[in-house]
């Protein structure tokens, strides 16, 4: 089976199984051999949720192969229940118990074949490509985007940019439990056209990428263009993460690009009331309603 169409296959296979767990809970419990006890129901339809759950992002998700993993955990977790409920069979209801936990040991193979074969594909760079129009004179925004220690001023996961010379410059990012510190050099600067930047090797960021300055339609404004790809020590689990909390690393180029345009357009980025600290998504957890500014009705 293809590596891109075994998530889903698995997907329409969790919806498939939740949908009967949770409608007919009786017949899958006696199916599997298990008691007919109300918290033997219970349990499937606890276990049919979850099935939906392990649905969505495999079927809906951009990267699915990465989600098999929870249904792996789901997995050992049912062929726990069954061990317990197999102790305590006779008979038939033995045999089916067996042979449900038979059946779940080959999904979970499969399972487990997906969230690897997702794994591996994961260790590639990840490719990011965003662009923004900004009504501003093509030179003027090259220039600012050239002077890299500009960059934190709208890139909010950068705490710094240092020049250090010979084209170099140490950039300093917030990362999910310490900060990452690496160096980049820059390995094409056409002035007002591109600035080309790769990471030096040897660092714990392999980073590469490119910005290009365009005329806007008309001759009105300027497209800016940037193309990156990146590769970092655990980055698959924590574009999965960050995914869930709102600030993929898409997002993120998309969001400071959106601050790149306010900053050149107005000179600061736009705060509004409700939202003082900005746009991203954990902090949106300090939201509130907008109030009147300067005593104004």
């Amino acid at each position: 089976m293809r590596t891109d169409s075994l998530p889903r296959v698995l997907g329409w296979a969790s919806l498939g199984l939740g949908a009967a767990q949770l409608a007919t809970p009786d017949t899958v419990t006696r199916l599997c051999g298990v008691d007919d006890s109300p918290a033997a129901r219970g349990i499937t339809r606890l276990v049919g949720g979850r099935e939906l759950l392990h649905a969505a992002p495999l079927l809906g998700g951009r990267e699915p192969a990465r989600w098999a993993w929870t249904r792996v955990a789901g997995d050992a977790l049912d062929l726990s229940l069954l061990g317990a409920a197999l102790s305590g069979r006779r008979g038939a209801r033995r045999r089916r118990v067996a042979a449900a936990m038979a059946a779940v040991a080959g999904i979970t193979a499969l399972d487990l074949l997906c969230a690897v074969r997702g794994a591996r594909s994961a260790t590639g760079p990840l490719t990011l490509h965003a662009s923004i129009t900004i009504n501003r004179p093509r030179e003027e925004v090259y220039a600012f985007w050239r002077d890299l220690e500009n960059l934190p001023t709208f890139m909010i996961h950068l705490e710094s940019v240092r020049t250090v010379g010979a084209g170099r410059s140490r950039w300093q990012a917030k990362g999910p439990a310490t900060d990452v510190v690496w160096e980049a050099e820059i390995i094409d600067d056409r002035v007002g056209e591109l600035i080309a930047w790769a990471s030096v090797r040897g660092g714990v960021v392999n980073t590469r990428g490119m910005v290009s300055f365009t005329d806007g339609p008309a001759g009105r404004g300027t497209v800016v263009d940037v193309a990156m790809d990146y590769t970092v020590p655990g980055r698959a689990l924590g574009a999965a993460v960050a995914k869930m909390l709102g600030e993929h690393p898409e997002q993120q180029v998309r969001d400071d690009l959106r601050r790149f345009k306010q900053i050149l357009e107005t000179g600061e980025v736009l705060r509004s009331d409700g939202s003082p600290e900005g746009t991203r998504a954990l902090r949106q957890l300090r939201q509130r309603p907008a109030q009147p500014v300067g005593g104004r009705s």
